[in-house]
């Protein structure tokens, strides 16, 4: 009976221990930065927030005032650079990267800033 009752208690203190510690190591540290974005209009905002929510961004948000582009994400899985690339191949210029003229031509009137 006292080994039975040794083996559970052993048995539930593993359980316990295992499982927090692989809690701990999936905490996930998120980093925030910003990047200038050029745009002009509620098109552009939209436009830009959804290119720059690539696999890794869990919050990005482009200020129409001041054109910048504020973006939370998971540092192992993405980048600034990565997220410039694609904003910039959806027709914005940004800090990290400016978008190529054919790909800039196809943005509507009121959204072309150059």
């Amino acid at each position: 009976m006292k080994t039975i009752v040794k083996i559970t208690i052993l048995a539930i203190w593993t359980i316990v221990f295992t499982s927090n510690t692989n809690a701990q190591t999936q905490i996930v540290k998120k980093k925030t930065e910003t990047n200038k974005v050029s745009g002009k209009c509620e098109m552009c905002k939209a436009r830009i927030e959804k290119a720059a929510k690539i696999d890794g961004v869990t919050k990005a948000e482009w200020d129409k005032k001041d054109k910048t582009l504020t973006v939370t994400f998971d540092p192992a899985k993405t980048n600034m650079d990565a997220i410039g690339k694609k904003v910039a191949a959806a027709g914005h210029d940004n800090d990290k990267e400016n978008a190529t003229d054919k790909v800039y031509a196809k943005l509507p009137g009121c959204c072309q800033y150059r």
